[in-house]
């Protein structure tokens, strides 16, 4: 099974810039997609956007388009979440997850194996 390490959360000024990323190790020929998710203390854990592991197709949540990038480094076996025009209600734990197989990739059941979860804090 693929194990997913995360890194780059901080604090951050509203209007900021940070990178999220997310490696995958072990099984990684079973991926078939990758996702960022988020949940904001006292909320459920909602999607922001994936990707598909082949062919790069993308999907976010209305709230960060515009914003946000997905994107994947297949020979590093790592995805990213480019965040962009940072604002406080980004503030949350951000998480990255992988599917085996295709899914609905918005939904938080498609996901198999999921990472440890990194705080970002965007302050006003």
């Amino acid at each position: 099974q693929p194990q997913l390490v995360q890194s780059g959360g901080r604090l951050v000024q509203a209007g900021g810039s940070l990178r999220l990323s997310c490696a995958a190790s072990g099984r990684t020929s079973s991926i078939y997609a990758m996702g960022w998710f988020r949940q904001a203390p006292g909320k459920e854990r909602e999607f922001v956007a994936a990707i598909g592991w082949s062919g790069g197709k993308r999907y976010y949540v209305d709230s960060v388009k515009g914003r946000f990038t997905i994107s994947r480094d297949k020979d590093k076996n790592t995805v990213y979440l480019q965040m962009n025009s940072l604002k406080p209600e980004d503030t949350a734990v951000y998480y990255c997850a992988s599917t085996r197989a295709p899914s609905i990739l918005t939904t938080l059941g498609s996901y198999d194996y999921w990472g440890q979860g990194t705080q970002v804090t965007v302050s006003s």
